[in-house]
C-alpha cells in the first residue's frame, strides 16, 4: 500500500491536542522504535523527531505485516485517534493501515527503545548514525543545538553581525601550534585553527562580529577533553574599554544561552538530568597571581594545570555560590603575539580564561591595535612579519580598541551534563584515531 501523501502528516507530540476531541483520521511517519505482541493485538511505538506514538494494531492482516518488520524500519500510520491516558501524549491510533517506506531495517547495533545504551563509546562512536537515535543521545544534541540558538540570539539583540570566515588559510594563526596541512592548488594551505585573524579584520567593518563553524587543531593529545575538530563560538567587538568589557557580553552570551535552554530544550533537560548553572549578574573574578596564591601554587607559575582549575571551581563554588569564575591577567608571554598588556604592570595581559565547574571554557581578552604594537610584539618574540601580512595592514588603516573570545561548544555541552568523555556530545568526533564515521 502506498501512503496517503494527500492527508497532512501529524507529528507524535501534536496528537495530545485530540485527547478531548471526537475521533479523527491522522497520519504519522517516523521510525519503527518498538513492538510489543500479545495474543491477538499489538502496541507498536512510532517514533519522530517530536517523540513517540502508540498505535494499536488489532487487524490479523496488518498484524502480520507488522511481524515482518523490524525495529527503526521507517512506516507510514493511517489511522484513527482514540483517547488514553495511558498512551504518549493522552492518545493512541487505532484501526490503522500501516505501510513501509523502505524494506525492514538492518539489526541495529544498539537498542533504541531501550531507556539506556549499554554499549561503549567505541560501538557508540563507530555506529553514531544509529545510536544518535536514542532519546538520550538526541537530548545531548539538543542541549548544543539550544546553546548555538541562545549565543546567536543574544548577540544579534546587541547589534552583532554573523560572520563566516575562510576554513583554508595561508598561515597558522599562532605560530608554533600544530595545523593541518593541506594541498591547495599545489601550494601549501593549511585548516584554520581560529577566525581569529579574520574576525578581527572584520571589527573594522562591522564593529561587532560572531562566527559559529569549525576550528581544527593537530595536536596529538588523546585525552577526554580535546579534539582535532571542533565547533567554536566566536565573538569580537570594537570600541571596548579593556577586556572586562568582553568578560561582560561573555556574561551576557551564557546567560542567553541557559535562557534558551529553558526555553527550546527543557525536555532534554528533564530527560538527561541537566543541573543547569545559574549565571550571575556579574561573574566572579580574581586575578592570576591571587589564582596561584588560591590553589597554592608557586607564584612563578606560567598557567593554571588542569588540577588548579579544579581546585578554582570548587573555590568559586564555595566563595561565590557560582559554577563560572573568570581569571584574568595571565602573564603577557603565555598569551597570543595580539594580546594586550595590563597597562600597569606589562608581566600581565588583558586576557583572561573562563573556567566552567573547574574546567576551562573560554579564552578571551582586549587585543592589540595598533600597528606598531603589532611589529614591535612579534620581534620581542623573534619573529618577522611576512607570515602575518595580510593580516597586518588592518591595524595601518583605523582599528578601534577591540576584544574577544570563542567558546568551544563540545567542551560546554560535555561540562553541562557533567560527560567524562567530550566524545559523548560530539556528533561525529575528529581526534588521533577517528576519521570515519
Amino acid at each position: 500500500m502506498s501512503p496517503d501523501l494527500s492527508m497532512p502528516r501529524t507529528l507524535a507530540a501534536d496528537l495530545s491536542r485530540y485527547a478531548d476531541m471526537a475521533p479523527s483520521p491522522v497520519r504519522l511517519s517516523g521510525w519503527v522504535h518498538r513492538r510489543r505482541r500479545l495474543s491477538g493485538l499489538a502496541f507498536l511505538l512510532v517514533r519522530d523527531r517530536s517523540g513517540n506514538a502508540q498505535v494499536v494494531v488489532k487487524d490479523p492482516a496488518v498484524l502480520a505485516e507488522l511481524d515482518g518488520l523490524t525495529e527503526e524500519t521507517t512506516v507510514d500510520v493511517v489511522g484513527t485517534t482514540s483517547a488514553n491516558p495511558q498512551a504518549p501524549g493522552g492518545v493512541e491510533i487505532i484501526d490503522p493501515a500501516l505501510t513501509p517506506l523502505t524494506t525492514p531495517a538492518a539489526t541495529s547495533p544498539v537498542e533504541v527503545w531501550r531507556p539506556r545504551i549499554s554499549a561503549g563509546l567505541p560501538t557508540m562512536l563507530d555506529s553514531a548514525a544509529v545510536t544518535w537515535r536514542h532519546p538520550r543521545q538526541k537530548a545531548k544534541w539538543q542541549l548544543a543545538a539550544a546553546s548555538m540558538h541562545g549565543f546567536r540570539r543574544t548577540l544579534e539583540s546587541q547589534s552583532f553581525t554573523e560572520i563566516q570566515t575562510p576554513k583554508l588559510v595561508q598561515s597558522a594563526t599562532e605560530s608554533g601550534a600544530n595545523v593541518f596541512a593541506v594541498d591547495y592548488f599545489g601550494k601549501q594551505a593549511y585548516l584554520a585553527q581560529s577566525p581569529q585573524f579574520y574576525k578581527q579584520m572584520c571589527v573594522g567593518i562591522f564593529e561587532r562580529v560572531f562566527e559559529v563553524g569549525p576550528v581544527f587543531r593537530a595536536e596529538p593529545h588523546d585525552t577526554v577533553r580535546h579534539l582535532a575538530e571542533y565547533v567554536s563560538l566566536d565573538v569580537e567587538l570594537g570600541f571596548i574599554a579593556d577586556h572586562r568589557d568582553v568578560a561582560a557580553t561573555l556574561r551576557d552570551v551564557l546567560a542567553g544561552m541557559v535562557e534558551t535552554i529553558y526555553e527550546r530544550a527543557a525536555g532534554a533537560v528533564d530527560l538527561l538530568g541537566v543541573d543547569v548553572p545559574t549565571v550571575p549578574a556579574s561573574l566572579p573574578t580574581v586575578h592570576f597571581q591571587k589564582a596561584l596564591e588560591i590553589v597554592g601554587a608557586p607564584q612563578d607559575e606560567p598557567d593554571l594545570a588542569p588540577a588548579h582549575e579544579r581546585a578554582l571551581g570548587q573555590w568559586a563554588r564555595d566563595q561565590h555560590g557560582s559554577d563560572f569564575l573568570v581569571v584574568e591577567g595571565y602573564p603577557l608571554a603565555k598569551r597570543a603575539f595580539y594580546t594586550s598588556p595590563q597597562p600597569d604592570d606589562s608581566r600581565w595581559s588583558n586576557s583572561f580564561d573562563l573556567l566552567f565547574r573547574g574546567l576551562e571554557l573560554v579564552t578571551g581578552g582586549q587585543r592589540l591595535h595598533r600597528y606598531d604594537d603589532y611589529v614591535a610584539a612579534l620581534a620581542q618574540r623573534g619573529e618577522t612579519l611576512g607570515p602575518y601580512e595580510e593580516y597586518l595592514q588592518t591595524f595601518r588603516h583605523g582599528m578601534p580598541p577591540h576584544g574577544g573570545f570563542a567558546i568551544g561548544l563540545e567542551r560546554w555541552t560535555a561540562r553541562l551534563i557533567e560527560a567524562e568523555n567530550i566524545r559523548e556530545v560530539t556528533l561525529f568526533p575528529r581526534d588521533l584515531h577517528r576519521l570515519a564515521p
